[in-house]
């Protein structure tokens, strides 16, 4: 029963589009891999890719040269490249990041066939090119993943610790929940997100429509409720499966995502950590001068050059103010906690100003819709 029903979700899963909507152009002057039948972009690299389970994938990356952030898209499961082409150059564009898409196994000009463990072989071979290739890091990726995509891009999510973001886009709560309202995880199902997302260390965006008729706008509450880093969610009413692109709300919230995102602190490695230590090294005086110091206030703790000049300041004036009177010295107290009120005042500003900040201006929207996605339902299978 298990192995029928857990070959019953992989078939539910996977349409690739029969025949391919594209094909693989070489260009003779200069070797590079084109799409074929789509506006050809000088910022765009074709590739192919090996995969650790023997398979070749297509991928493409799209350059945008103002871009601090790369966007890894896990397309749905009735699309493929040729079809994903220009909402790739568009969303570069429009958001300003760079943006890899790749052909899961079996799909488009991909070798091999599309099952769950070869998606999750795909996109760490898209991510390991990433890295490799175009020297993205960990910290300035995030994961896209749209419908079937939400799982391989979760996959990778959990391990990937110092991961910028993940965004999901209609995604589901497993294969099994898409068919079924079943309330327990079996171990015959496929693309577990609801057991991954509360492991996901890093801030996900979910946007679902109201009345998507193949997924449930359940499954991307549920997953919005479960993660541990939500940011605010973008509910389209009355959207379905295939059309969120066409509203507005989509690329102008995508944008805000985006905006945020670029303005938190970026995440640093353990190498990193390692190195800016061995660059400040403390001896042994000044630990034990430190050791020595009593802590008026533990706000002073987040601005050490600051205390140290108020104390060394405050030593200077009790030295030569000895055989001051007690008012002038209540007088010296009350005008440090007014210079201290003032420093925490600033620090309340900054601070706002540096929090997520809402895009008020209105983006047009690029018109973007996967029209093939999901072509067949549960009923249909």
């Amino acid at each position: 029963m298990g192995t029928a029903t857990s070959s019953m979700a992989a078939k539910f899963a996977f349409f690739p589009p029969n025949p391919p909507s594209y094909s693989i152009i070489v260009d003779e002057p200069s070797g590079k891999m084109r799409i074929s039948d789509v506006n050809q972009r000088d910022n765009v690299d074709v590739l192919k890719l090996s995969t650790k389970r023997g398979n070749e994938i297509v991928t493409m990356y799209v350059k945008n040269p103002s871009a601090s952030l790369t966007v890894l898209y896990s397309h749905g499961n009735a699309a493929d490249l040729g079809q994903m082409y220009h909402i790739f150059t568009e969303l570069s564009v429009h958001l300003n990041v760079n943006l890899m898409g790749y052909d899961y196994s079996g799909y488009g000009q991909s070798s091999g066939k599309p099952s769950e463990q070869d998606t999750y072989a795909d996109i760490e071979a898209a991510y390991k090119c990433l890295e490799e290739t175009y020297g993205v890091k960990q910290e300035d990726t995030i994961l896209y993943g749209q419908s079937v995509g939400s799982g391989p891009a979760l996959e990778l999510a959990i391990r990937l610790p110092h991961l910028r973001a993940v965004i999901l886009h209609s995604p589901i709560l497993s294969g099994l929940r898409v068919m079924y309202p079943v309330k327990r995880t079996f171990w015959f199902d496929i693309y577990k997100n609801i057991d991954k997302i509360p492991l996901v260390g890093c801030p996900v965006l979910v946007i679902h429509g109201t009345e998507d008729e193949v997924v449930d706008f359940c499954h991307g509450k549920q997953l919005w409720e479960l993660c541990k880093e939500k940011y605010e969610p973008l509910w389209l009413k009355g959207g379905n499966h295939c059309n969120l692109e066409l509203y507005p709300e989509y690329l102008r919230h995508l944008r805000k995502f985006i905006s945020a995102i670029e303005k938190l602190t970026r995440p640093r490695n353990v190498s990193e950590q390692a190195k800016d230590q061995s660059n400040q090294p403390l001896n042994n005086a000044d630990q034990n001068k430190e050791k020595s110091r009593p802590r008026t206030d533990h706000r002073e703790k987040g601005r050490p050059s600051f205390g140290q000049r108020e104390k060394s300041r405050l030593s200077t004036n009790n030295r030569e103010k000895a055989r001051a009177s007690t008012d002038k010295r209540e007088k010296s107290r009350k005008s440090l906690d007014q210079n201290m009120k003032a420093r925490n005042s600033t620090d309340h500003s900054e601070r706002a100003r540096n929090s997520f900040d809402r895009l008020g201006d209105m983006v047009r929207s690029v018109g973007l819709c996967n029209v093939d996605c999901l072509k067949q339902t549960a009923a249909e299978v």
